[in-house]
Protein backbone atom coordinates (compact mmCIF):
# COMPACT_ATOMS: atom_id res chain seq x y z
CA UNK A 1 0.00 0.00 0.00
CA UNK A 2 0.96 3.59 -0.88
CA UNK A 3 3.05 5.00 2.28
CA UNK A 4 1.25 8.04 2.03
CA UNK A 5 -1.99 6.50 2.08
CA UNK A 6 -0.89 4.22 4.96
CA UNK A 7 0.14 6.87 7.32
CA UNK A 8 -2.75 8.89 6.48
CA UNK A 9 -5.25 6.39 7.67
CA UNK A 10 -2.97 5.79 10.72
CA UNK A 11 -3.70 9.04 11.67
CA UNK A 12 -7.22 9.28 10.82
CA UNK A 13 -7.89 6.36 13.35
CA UNK A 14 -5.34 7.29 15.89
CA UNK A 15 -7.01 10.98 15.97
CA UNK A 16 -10.76 9.11 16.74
CA UNK A 17 -9.62 6.64 19.21
CA UNK A 18 -7.57 9.30 21.03
CA UNK A 19 -10.35 11.80 21.09
CA UNK A 20 -12.85 9.27 22.22
CA UNK A 21 -10.21 8.33 24.84
CA UNK A 22 -9.98 11.62 25.96
CA UNK A 23 -13.81 12.91 25.80
CA UNK A 24 -15.55 9.43 27.03
CA UNK A 25 -13.21 8.02 29.16
CA UNK A 26 -10.82 10.55 30.60
CA UNK A 27 -7.90 8.85 30.02
CA UNK A 28 -4.91 11.14 31.14
CA UNK A 29 -2.80 10.28 28.59
CA UNK A 30 -5.31 11.11 25.61
CA UNK A 31 -6.43 14.29 27.00
CA UNK A 32 -2.35 15.31 26.88
CA UNK A 33 -2.86 15.21 23.13
CA UNK A 34 -5.66 17.28 22.86
CA UNK A 35 -6.36 20.94 23.51
CA UNK A 36 -6.28 20.67 27.34
CA UNK A 37 -3.14 18.78 27.17
CA UNK A 38 -2.07 21.28 25.16
CA UNK A 39 -2.58 24.47 27.16
CA UNK A 40 -0.99 22.63 30.44
CA UNK A 41 -0.10 19.53 30.52
CA UNK A 42 0.79 19.97 34.04
CA UNK A 43 -3.10 19.78 35.87
CA UNK A 44 -3.08 16.17 34.20
CA UNK A 45 0.32 14.86 35.46
CA UNK A 46 -0.70 15.66 38.53
CA UNK A 47 -4.26 14.06 38.08
CA UNK A 48 -2.34 10.83 37.41
CA UNK A 49 -0.14 11.00 40.44
CA UNK A 50 -3.17 11.71 42.59
CA UNK A 51 -4.85 8.24 40.62
CA UNK A 52 -1.43 6.74 42.10
CA UNK A 53 1.58 5.65 41.42
CA UNK A 54 1.34 3.67 38.52
CA UNK A 55 -1.97 3.67 37.07
CA UNK A 56 -4.35 1.74 34.27
CA UNK A 57 -4.68 3.41 30.64
CA UNK A 58 -6.81 2.54 27.93
CA UNK A 59 -4.59 3.96 25.49
CA UNK A 60 -1.75 2.47 26.76
CA UNK A 61 -0.54 0.13 29.18
CA UNK A 62 0.59 1.94 32.27
CA UNK A 63 1.25 5.80 33.55
CA UNK A 64 2.85 7.29 35.47
CA UNK A 65 4.01 10.61 36.97
CA UNK A 66 6.22 9.51 40.03
CA UNK A 67 9.91 10.91 40.48
CA UNK A 68 10.31 7.52 41.78
CA UNK A 69 8.62 5.00 39.19
CA UNK A 70 9.91 7.03 36.69
CA UNK A 71 13.25 6.95 37.86
CA UNK A 72 13.42 3.69 38.41
CA UNK A 73 11.88 2.06 35.36
CA UNK A 74 14.79 4.41 33.36
CA UNK A 75 17.24 2.57 34.98
CA UNK A 76 16.09 -0.91 34.95
CA UNK A 77 17.44 -3.05 32.42
CA UNK A 78 14.87 -5.27 32.44
CA UNK A 79 13.01 -2.50 30.53
CA UNK A 80 13.18 -2.10 27.06
CA UNK A 81 12.72 0.88 24.61
CA UNK A 82 10.84 -1.39 22.04
CA UNK A 83 7.00 -1.31 22.92
CA UNK A 84 6.42 -4.77 22.56
CA UNK A 85 9.85 -5.97 24.21
CA UNK A 86 10.96 -7.75 21.32
CA UNK A 87 14.70 -7.97 20.44
CA UNK A 88 16.25 -5.35 18.73
CA UNK A 89 16.02 -5.83 14.91
CA UNK A 90 19.42 -5.67 13.88
CA UNK A 91 19.02 -3.84 10.36
CA UNK A 92 20.73 -1.04 10.90
CA UNK A 93 17.67 1.04 10.13
CA UNK A 94 16.98 1.51 14.16
CA UNK A 95 18.60 5.03 15.90
CA UNK A 96 19.54 5.03 18.95
CA UNK A 97 16.21 6.12 20.50
CA UNK A 98 14.89 2.63 19.39
CA UNK A 99 18.09 0.01 20.81
CA UNK A 100 18.68 -1.83 23.43
CA UNK A 101 22.18 -2.88 24.76
CA UNK A 102 24.89 -4.36 23.19
CA UNK A 103 23.94 -2.86 20.03
CA UNK A 104 22.66 0.87 21.99
CA UNK A 105 26.03 0.95 24.04
CA UNK A 106 28.46 -0.22 21.18
CA UNK A 107 26.82 2.91 18.93
CA UNK A 108 26.64 5.32 21.35
CA UNK A 109 29.87 5.04 22.40
CA UNK A 110 31.68 6.02 19.36
CA UNK A 111 29.27 8.93 19.45
CA UNK A 112 29.99 10.13 23.24
CA UNK A 113 32.95 11.37 23.26
CA UNK A 114 32.19 14.62 20.89
CA UNK A 115 29.39 15.44 23.40
CA UNK A 116 31.66 15.69 26.57
CA UNK A 117 32.00 18.75 28.74
CA UNK A 118 35.84 18.24 27.79
CA UNK A 119 35.02 18.45 24.43
CA UNK A 120 32.67 20.92 24.35
CA UNK A 121 35.06 23.16 26.28
CA UNK A 122 36.61 24.63 23.38
CA UNK A 123 33.36 25.59 21.62
CA UNK A 124 31.66 28.42 24.00
CA UNK A 125 33.88 31.11 22.22
CA UNK A 126 32.71 29.82 18.90
CA UNK A 127 28.54 29.84 20.00
CA UNK A 128 28.91 33.45 21.54
CA UNK A 129 29.93 33.97 18.16
CA UNK A 130 26.98 33.08 16.81
CA UNK A 131 24.62 33.97 19.08
CA UNK A 132 25.83 37.77 18.63
CA UNK A 133 25.80 36.90 14.90
CA UNK A 134 22.18 35.63 15.39
CA UNK A 135 21.20 39.29 17.73
CA UNK A 136 23.00 41.87 15.56
CA UNK A 137 20.00 42.22 13.36
CA UNK A 138 17.29 42.20 15.91
CA UNK A 139 15.32 45.44 16.09
CA UNK A 140 16.57 47.34 19.36
CA UNK A 141 13.32 49.00 19.51
CA UNK A 142 10.08 47.64 18.44
CA UNK A 143 9.62 43.21 18.20
CA UNK A 144 10.73 40.37 16.92
CA UNK A 145 10.52 36.01 17.53
CA UNK A 146 12.13 34.94 19.85
CA UNK A 147 12.01 31.62 18.06
CA UNK A 148 13.06 32.12 14.49
CA UNK A 149 15.26 34.97 14.96
CA UNK A 150 17.52 33.03 17.47
CA UNK A 151 16.38 30.22 19.46
CA UNK A 152 16.09 28.00 16.28
CA UNK A 153 18.90 29.15 13.70
CA UNK A 154 21.56 28.42 17.46
CA UNK A 155 21.52 24.91 17.36
CA UNK A 156 21.18 24.33 13.80
CA UNK A 157 24.21 26.15 13.46
CA UNK A 158 25.75 24.40 16.10
CA UNK A 159 24.88 20.90 15.27
CA UNK A 160 25.57 21.23 11.73
CA UNK A 161 29.12 22.41 12.44
CA UNK A 162 29.65 19.52 15.03
CA UNK A 163 28.78 17.17 12.34
CA UNK A 164 30.73 18.66 9.53
CA UNK A 165 28.08 19.42 7.48
CA UNK A 166 29.72 21.71 4.36
CA UNK A 167 28.16 24.95 4.09
CA UNK A 168 26.71 23.64 0.70
CA UNK A 169 24.47 21.50 2.16
CA UNK A 170 23.94 23.03 5.71
CA UNK A 171 20.45 25.44 4.44
CA UNK A 172 18.88 21.86 2.85
CA UNK A 173 20.36 19.51 6.08
CA UNK A 174 18.77 22.21 8.46
CA UNK A 175 14.93 22.88 6.13
CA UNK A 176 14.57 19.03 6.00
CA UNK A 177 15.47 18.14 9.53
CA UNK A 178 12.92 20.60 11.27
CA UNK A 179 9.95 19.07 8.92
CA UNK A 180 10.85 15.92 10.05
CA UNK A 181 11.67 17.35 14.10
CA UNK A 182 7.88 18.82 13.48
CA UNK A 183 6.26 14.82 13.74
CA UNK A 184 7.97 13.86 17.07
CA UNK A 185 4.48 13.92 18.21
CA UNK A 186 2.96 12.42 15.24
CA UNK A 187 2.04 13.74 11.42
CA UNK A 188 -0.66 16.66 12.12
CA UNK A 189 -2.22 15.90 9.21
CA UNK A 190 -2.22 14.25 5.37
CA UNK A 191 -0.31 17.25 4.19
CA UNK A 192 1.97 17.15 6.59
CA UNK A 193 2.69 13.19 6.11
CA UNK A 194 3.65 14.13 2.49
CA UNK A 195 5.85 16.85 3.56
CA UNK A 196 7.43 14.21 5.87
CA UNK A 197 7.94 11.29 3.48
CA UNK A 198 9.50 14.09 1.09
CA UNK A 199 11.72 15.73 4.09
CA UNK A 200 12.78 12.14 4.91
CA UNK A 201 13.88 11.05 1.59
CA UNK A 202 15.41 14.42 0.81
CA UNK A 203 17.67 14.18 3.81
CA UNK A 204 18.81 11.06 3.38
CA UNK A 205 19.96 12.46 0.00
CA UNK A 206 21.48 15.62 1.81
CA UNK A 207 23.24 13.06 4.32
CA UNK A 208 24.42 10.68 1.17
CA UNK A 209 26.44 13.49 -0.07
CA UNK A 210 28.13 14.87 3.42
CA UNK A 211 29.23 10.95 3.53
CA UNK A 212 30.79 11.00 0.63
CA UNK A 213 32.48 14.37 0.72
CA UNK A 214 33.65 13.62 4.02
CA UNK A 215 35.00 10.23 2.65
CA UNK A 216 36.81 12.46 0.49
CA UNK A 217 38.19 15.15 2.77
CA UNK A 218 37.34 13.73 6.35
CA UNK A 219 38.32 16.61 8.80
CA UNK A 220 37.72 16.79 12.59
CA UNK A 221 34.17 16.54 12.90
CA UNK A 222 31.77 13.48 13.91
CA UNK A 223 30.72 12.64 10.62
CA UNK A 224 34.16 12.08 9.44
CA UNK A 225 35.36 9.86 13.24
CA UNK A 226 32.43 7.74 12.79
CA UNK A 227 33.21 6.89 8.53
CA UNK A 228 36.79 5.59 9.88
CA UNK A 229 34.49 3.37 12.26
CA UNK A 230 32.57 2.52 9.60
CA UNK A 231 32.70 -1.67 8.88
CA UNK A 232 34.81 -2.00 12.10
CA UNK A 233 32.33 -1.00 14.92
CA UNK A 234 29.33 0.81 12.40
CA UNK A 235 27.83 -0.62 9.94
CA UNK A 236 27.34 1.52 6.62
CA UNK A 237 23.35 1.13 7.45
CA UNK A 238 23.75 2.81 11.00
CA UNK A 239 25.18 5.85 10.14
CA UNK A 240 22.67 7.80 8.82
CA UNK A 241 20.21 6.82 11.34
CA UNK A 242 22.32 7.93 14.08
CA UNK A 243 23.28 11.31 12.00
CA UNK A 244 19.38 12.01 11.85
CA UNK A 245 18.82 11.12 15.05
CA UNK A 246 21.84 13.70 16.48
CA UNK A 247 20.60 16.47 14.20
CA UNK A 248 17.05 16.02 15.75
CA UNK A 249 17.50 15.56 19.05
CA UNK A 250 20.02 18.18 18.90
CA UNK A 251 17.92 20.88 17.48
CA UNK A 252 14.47 20.45 18.98
CA UNK A 253 15.19 20.09 22.38
CA UNK A 254 17.94 22.80 21.90
CA UNK A 255 15.46 24.85 20.72
CA UNK A 256 12.61 24.52 22.55
CA UNK A 257 14.78 24.95 26.07
CA UNK A 258 16.10 28.33 24.75
CA UNK A 259 11.78 29.15 24.37
CA UNK A 260 10.92 27.62 27.69
CA UNK A 261 13.85 29.60 29.43
CA UNK A 262 13.08 32.68 28.00
CA UNK A 263 9.36 32.57 28.57
CA UNK A 264 9.61 31.41 32.34
CA UNK A 265 12.01 34.67 32.97
CA UNK A 266 10.25 37.16 31.14
CA UNK A 267 6.97 36.08 32.48
CA UNK A 268 8.85 36.66 35.83
CA UNK A 269 10.46 40.24 35.57
CA UNK A 270 12.23 39.87 38.82
CA UNK A 271 14.10 36.72 37.91
CA UNK A 272 14.66 37.95 34.46
CA UNK A 273 16.21 41.03 36.78
CA UNK A 274 18.22 38.88 38.33
CA UNK A 275 19.84 37.44 35.49
CA UNK A 276 20.40 40.32 33.89
CA UNK A 277 22.18 42.16 36.94
CA UNK A 278 24.35 38.79 37.05
CA UNK A 279 24.66 36.77 33.41
CA UNK A 280 26.26 34.09 35.03
CA UNK A 281 22.95 32.83 36.85
CA UNK A 282 21.69 32.41 33.22
CA UNK A 283 22.74 28.59 33.75
CA UNK A 284 20.69 28.07 36.59
CA UNK A 285 18.03 29.64 34.40
CA UNK A 286 18.46 26.94 31.68
CA UNK A 287 18.66 23.80 35.10
CA UNK A 288 15.39 25.16 36.69
CA UNK A 289 13.70 25.10 32.99
CA UNK A 290 14.69 21.47 32.34
CA UNK A 291 13.04 20.81 35.72
CA UNK A 292 9.64 23.05 35.71
CA UNK A 293 9.15 22.90 32.10
CA UNK A 294 11.44 20.58 29.84
CA UNK A 295 11.23 20.52 26.21
CA UNK A 296 10.75 16.45 26.56
CA UNK A 297 7.57 15.48 28.10
CA UNK A 298 7.70 12.14 27.95
CA UNK A 299 8.65 8.52 27.03
CA UNK A 300 7.83 4.93 27.29
CA UNK A 301 9.24 1.88 28.42
CA UNK A 302 8.08 -2.02 28.23
CA UNK A 303 9.71 -4.50 30.74
CA UNK A 304 10.60 -7.63 28.56
CA UNK A 305 9.58 -10.11 31.60
CA UNK A 306 6.84 -10.03 33.72
CA UNK A 307 7.39 -7.65 37.08
CA UNK A 308 5.83 -5.93 39.74
CA UNK A 309 6.25 -1.81 39.71
CA UNK A 310 4.87 0.07 42.09
CA UNK A 311 3.00 -3.04 43.80
CA UNK A 312 1.14 -3.44 40.74
CA UNK A 313 1.66 -6.69 38.29
CA UNK A 314 2.86 -5.14 34.90
CA UNK A 315 3.17 -7.95 32.06
CA UNK A 316 6.04 -8.15 29.97
CA UNK A 317 5.41 -6.30 26.82
CA UNK A 318 3.43 -3.79 28.10
CA UNK A 319 3.69 0.07 27.57
CA UNK A 320 4.51 1.91 30.59
CA UNK A 321 4.38 5.55 30.21
CA UNK A 322 6.52 7.75 31.72
CA UNK A 323 5.68 11.49 32.11
CA UNK A 324 9.06 12.80 32.66
CA UNK A 325 8.17 16.74 32.73
CA UNK A 326 5.38 15.30 35.84
CA UNK A 327 7.69 13.44 37.48
CA UNK A 328 9.45 16.56 37.31
CA UNK A 329 6.94 18.96 39.30
CA UNK A 330 6.23 15.42 41.96
CA UNK A 331 5.88 16.73 45.40
CA UNK A 332 7.63 13.94 46.61
CA UNK A 333 11.14 14.84 45.01
CA UNK A 334 10.42 18.33 44.65
CA UNK A 335 10.13 21.26 46.95
CA UNK A 336 7.43 23.54 45.97
CA UNK A 337 7.50 21.94 42.55
CA UNK A 338 5.27 24.66 40.97
CA UNK A 339 7.48 27.30 41.74
CA UNK A 340 10.09 28.35 39.00
CA UNK A 341 13.13 29.48 41.30
CA UNK A 342 16.45 30.42 39.98
CA UNK A 343 17.65 29.83 43.78
CA UNK A 344 16.32 26.54 43.99
CA UNK A 345 18.58 23.96 46.08
CA UNK A 346 18.09 20.19 47.34
CA UNK A 347 15.35 18.02 45.75
CA UNK A 348 15.76 15.00 43.61
CA UNK A 349 17.70 14.77 40.24
CA UNK A 350 15.23 16.47 37.18
CA UNK A 351 14.56 14.24 34.57
CA UNK A 352 14.91 16.46 32.16
CA UNK A 353 17.35 14.54 30.29
CA UNK A 354 15.93 11.28 31.16
CA UNK A 355 18.13 9.11 33.23
CA UNK A 356 19.86 5.58 32.83
CA UNK A 357 21.43 4.57 29.81
CA UNK A 358 19.27 6.66 27.44
CA UNK A 359 20.73 9.80 29.17
CA UNK A 360 20.38 12.39 26.47
CA UNK A 361 23.86 12.36 24.69
CA UNK A 362 23.96 15.90 24.14
CA UNK A 363 22.92 17.20 27.26
CA UNK A 364 26.16 19.04 27.78
CA UNK A 365 25.76 20.85 24.11
CA UNK A 366 22.10 21.57 24.63
CA UNK A 367 22.86 23.30 28.76
CA UNK A 368 25.91 25.28 27.22
CA UNK A 369 24.13 26.16 24.26
CA UNK A 370 20.74 27.61 26.01
CA UNK A 371 23.19 28.79 28.68
CA UNK A 372 24.82 31.02 25.81
CA UNK A 373 21.81 32.20 24.13
CA UNK A 374 20.42 33.89 27.61
CA UNK A 375 23.56 35.01 28.42
CA UNK A 376 23.95 36.77 25.54
CA UNK A 377 20.34 37.54 25.33
CA UNK A 378 20.34 39.69 28.57
CA UNK A 379 23.29 41.15 28.03
CA UNK A 380 22.17 43.03 24.23
CA UNK A 381 18.62 43.01 25.65
CA UNK A 382 18.22 43.85 29.22
CA UNK A 383 14.56 45.86 28.75
CA UNK A 384 13.08 42.32 26.97
CA UNK A 385 9.31 41.71 27.36
CA UNK A 386 7.06 40.11 26.01
CA UNK A 387 5.37 42.22 23.17
CA UNK A 388 3.03 39.90 20.69
CA UNK A 389 1.73 36.90 20.96
CA UNK A 390 2.88 33.27 22.33
CA UNK A 391 2.41 30.25 20.15
CA UNK A 392 3.06 27.14 21.29
CA UNK A 393 4.05 23.66 18.90
CA UNK A 394 1.04 21.50 17.95
CA UNK A 395 2.49 18.24 19.44
CA UNK A 396 2.72 17.51 23.16
CA UNK A 397 5.68 14.99 23.41
CA UNK A 398 8.09 18.16 22.20
CA UNK A 399 6.87 21.32 24.80
CA UNK A 400 8.03 24.89 23.56
CA UNK A 401 7.29 27.73 21.66
CA UNK A 402 6.65 28.27 18.00
CA UNK A 403 6.55 31.52 17.95
CA UNK A 404 7.32 34.14 21.23
CA UNK A 405 7.32 37.77 19.79
CA UNK A 406 9.21 39.82 22.22
CA UNK A 407 10.80 43.46 22.35
CA UNK A 408 12.40 46.31 24.03
CA UNK A 409 9.62 49.19 24.49
CA UNK A 410 11.15 52.03 22.98
CA UNK A 411 9.96 54.77 25.50
CA UNK A 412 12.30 52.73 27.93
CA UNK A 413 14.99 52.87 25.73
CA UNK A 414 14.32 56.55 24.98
CA UNK A 415 14.25 57.29 28.84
Amino acid sequence: MNPVVTLARELVVGRSVTAWHGYVSRDPFARLQLAEGRRDPYAIYTEVRRRGELVPSPRTGFQTASHRVCREVLRDRRFSVNADGAINRGDGQMSLLELDPPDHTRIRRLAAPAFTPRALAGSRARMEAVVDGLLDPLPREGSFDLVSGLASPLPIAVITDLLGVPAANSEAFARYGATIGSALAGPQSVAHVVRLIEADRQLRRVLSEVFEHRRREPGDDLVSRLLASEGDQLEPAELAPLCMLLLLAGFETTVNLIGNTVLALLERPDQWQAVVADPSVAAAAVEETLRWDAPVQRTFRAPTVDLELAGVEVPRGSMVMLFLAGANRDPAAFPDPDRFDLTRTGGAEHLGFSAGIHYCLGAPLARLEATVAVERLVQRFPLLQRTGRLRRRSGTVIRGPQELVVGQPIRALAA
